[in-house]
């Protein structure tokens, strides 16, 4: 497994890392999150050996191969067979069964090998760099934002394909519901060193939380203690009596460690500007029809009705007409087939693919928010600019020199400005961060007029939508519900055993159904009984821990009242040994959790079944 040892990266004078360590186990899948511009990326090409590093060591064992899927696709070969056979071995340049068979596995016809590459849609495009990655055989997978401009379907298959992986994966991607669904652990580069847990996002986030807590009471503790010795030194160096204490409260306060104010990272919070209206209904669309060409329209006999206060999400494969829908539904394009009926008192803001490529370069951050509405005053227009995270001289710059990110932003900013009560958000969530797409989260469910959104992020389906227009099957499809009541009741054509044929049940008579019940409640009763157990220990362990805990708080708090200094230090040790227990069986009581739910639910069907 891979090592890293005290890596310090600086760039131009300003430390990226500074003593950053990692250490991987067997079978580990990490998930790297930071804001960005914290170094992710460069952390990647250090352990591809593509950057250089200050200080510092970077060990991987002899034959361990690391293969990196990267973010842009690039191709040089007239056909799929070909493009893949190149990264082959010289002994194996003409093994072309070994590449079939991978190509097979990903989905591939063998007509599709003879395609052109770039005829494929970006998720099959992906596919084919997976396939030329999976010819090397790496032991490990590097994965650098893959969900990037991939449909739903391709991410579905992605998720499924990292979880079967054989080996160890770290994966930078910004859609926090795909990274817990594929990982084991949650790394973090925080404060210029990395920080890594057992589980998820969440349980990263909250345990980071607990000691940035816990560490900043000491350092109020202790700069109270610095004040206390100060003012002591400074009221009696001057007297003969008690020069010699005042010399040795000097020495204490030489020797004690200064701890600096913690750094917190800015993070995106807003709200939409809602603008009232009596509407019930926003809008209604009926029989809906329109293509670039006349003989194949992207959607045709679409009827709808979207309701204030409701969310309508498009959803489906790239390049089959989602953007086009919420840019017909904008008015954007002439109109052809059907009729859209807003309300009159509707008024639209609306973030496109396009919107970003419409920012004026030219213009600073103020300008193009300015530009939205001329009655907005200067203080109001920097106060947008501050919740976008462009506060003091940021909002100065220039959109020329912007990130994709930072254009986001401002894209978003400028829809802030506007008052309205129907959003038309297309992709919203490109190039944000993890933090600020939980902040457009946040707002969307907040915001209280009507949404229409084109995602292909399952969280924000799961979270947001009421309902959904479907383009799948060669037409796009309006479905009354929520994402998982789409997918349990009708789900992707696309996907293998999804739309399986329903097995009609053998009859059982009353006497052997009584039977079956009763072996498999026993049978339920032994397996379950282990992790049953566990679950009760380690809460009964984690209710004495935290009582404990409360204890040497208290304890902790009398040491600091009273100043000694040498039992503040101790109890804070049993503090942070305790919490490190309480962390422990929190871990061990999750798993028991998890396979006791899993255990429970596998008989819970099976008796459901006899039902």
């Amino acid at each position: 497994m891979i090592q890293l040892t005290n890596i310090t990266k600086s760039f131009g004078g300003q430390i990226l890392f500074n003593g950053l360590n990692l250490q991987m186990s067997k079978g580990q899948k990490i998930g790297l999150i930071g804001r960005n511009g914290t170094g992710k990326s460069t952390l990647f090409k250090i352990i591809l050996g593509e950057e250089s590093y200050d200080e510092g060591e970077v060990s991987i064992p002899k034959n361990y191969r690391i293969g990196t899927l990267r973010q842009h696709l690039k191709f040089t070969k007239p056909t799929v067979r070909e493009e893949c056979a190149q990264v082959l071995s010289e002994d194996e340049q003409y093994n072309f069964y070994k590449i079939e068979k991978i190509l097979f596995g990903l989905g591939f016809s063998a007509e599709d090998l003879e395609k052109d590459p770039l005829s494929f849609s970006g998720g099959y495009q992906i596919r084919i760099n997976l396939a030329k990655l999976l010819a090397t055989e790496p032991n490990m997978l590097l994965l650098d934002e893959p969900t990037n401009y991939l449909d739903i379907l391709s991410l579905r298959w992605l998720k499924q394909f990292i979880r079967e992986f054989d080996g160890e994966v770290i994966l930078i991607t910004h859609d926090r519901d795909f990274m817990d669904s594929v990982t084991t652990h949650t790394m973090g580069i925080q404060r210029k060193g990395l920080y890594i847990v057992q589980g998820d996002t969440k349980k990263y986030y909250e345990t980071l939380a607990l000691q940035d807590e816990t560490y900043e009471k000491t350092r109020l503790n202790q700069e109270k203690k610095r004040k206390e010795l100060e003012e002591f030194i400074a009221r009696n160096k001057a007297r003969a009596s008690t020069a010699a204490l005042a010399q040795s409260k000097v020495k204490a306060l030489e020797k004690m460690e200064e701890m600096e104010s913690l750094e917190n990272e800015n993070s995106l919070s807003f709200n939409f500007n809602y603008k009232e209206t009596p509407a019930k209904v926003v809008l209604r669309a009926e029989d809906l029809g329109f293509g670039y060409d006349p003989d194949t329209p992207l959607f045709k006999h679409l009827t709808f009705a979207l309701e204030n206060g409701k969310c309508l999400a498009i959803i489906g494969k790239n390049g089959k007409g989602k953007s086009t829908l919420l840019n017909y539904i904008a008015g954007e394009l002439p109109k052809q087939k059907g009729e859209i009926t807003f309300h009159p008192s509707t008024a639209i803001a609306h973030f496109g693919q396009t919107n970003i490529e419409r920012l004026d370069i030219q213009n600073t951050i103020i300008d193009e928010i300015s530009s939205v509405d001329k009655k907005l005053g200067i203080a109001q227009v920097r106060a947008i600019c501050g919740t976008m995270m462009f506060s003091g001289d940021l909002a100065e710059k220039k959109i020329e020199v912007l990130s994709g990110g930072e254009k986001s932003r401002v894209m978003l900013g400028k829809i802030i400005a506007t008052p309205a009560n129907l959003l038309l958000l297309d992709e919203p969530t490109n190039h944000l961060d993890m933090q600020s797409i939980d902040a457009l989260c946040d707002a969307v469910e907040s915001f209280e007029g009507a949404v229409i959104m084109v995602t292909h992020s399952e969280m924000l389906l799961r979270r947001l939508a009421d309902a959904l227009i479907i383009f799948h099957e060669g037409r796009a499809e309006y479905f009354e519900g929520t994402y998982d009541e789409f997918l349990e009741k009708i789900g992707w054509e696309e996907e293998e055993g999804i739309n399986k044929p329903q097995k009609s049940k053998p009859k059982i008579d009353k006497k052997e159904r009584k039977l079956l019940r009763a072996n498999l409640v026993q049978a339920k009763s032994k397996e379950c009984t282990p992790y049953k157990k566990d679950i009760e220990l380690h809460e009964t362990k984690i209710i004495k821990l935290e009582k404990q805990l409360e204890e040497h708080n208290q304890a902790l708090l009398q040491a600091r009242n009273n100043g000694d200094n040498s039992q503040i230090i101790e109890v804070s040790q049993i503090i942070s040994k305790i919490n490190n227990e309480i962390e422990e069986h929190f871990v061990k009581l999750e798993i028991a959790s998890e396979k006791f739910e899993e255990i429970s639910a596998g008989y819970d069907a099976r008796l459901a079944e006899l039902d």
